[in-house]
């Protein structure tokens, strides 16, 4: 079976062009394992919103390629949605996109002052350290020391 790394990539891959060719974004992929049951997510998105007709749109378009492809020897359920409010920060892409709005994140491990949630602006991305204006004061997180970031969608 090809490793999850491989799968979500190989699966980018195949989905990136059908997205676009429905006037989508991909957001994001992946490939879990909940129970016994295996997942592949795929997250759409575009400028106005993603509504279900998008989603159904984008499932049957990647139906076939898919099973052409067929780079998941296990059985999954394939799931397609938006990425939701608050959604995932993971990729340089989701970052550079989002200079300028409201974000949260989580520290893996609390900072020197017992602090590990922070809030504020993205102000910029670069090289994995994130720059958030966090109460009028720059603050650099490095993105593989927290936890997750998230959009924050309730305070934008």
């Amino acid at each position: 079976m090809a490793s999850k790394p491989n799968v979500v990539s190989i699966v980018r891959g195949i989905a990136q062009p059908v997205a676009e060719s429905l006037g989508l974004r991909l957001w994001d992929v992946r490939f879990v394992k909940e129970g016994a049951s295996w997942f592949l997510r795929v997250f759409i998105d575009k400028d106005e919103g993603i509504d279900i007709n998008d989603c159904v749109d984008m499932t049957h378009a990647l139906n076939g390629p898919l099973d052409e492809a067929d780079p998941i020897e296990v059985s999954y359920c394939l799931e397609v949605s938006s990425p939701g409010i608050e959604r995932d920060l993971t990729r340089d892409e989701h970052f550079e996109a989002m200079t300028g709005r409201k974000i949260k994140l989580r520290l893996i491990r609390p900072d020197e002052n017992k602090q590990r949630e922070f809030a504020g602006t993205l102000l910029k991305y670069e090289d994995g350290n994130i720059t958030v204006n966090v109460d009028e004061e720059e603050k650099v997180f490095v993105k593989k020391e927290t936890a997750w970031v998230k959009l924050d969608d309730f305070n934008d």
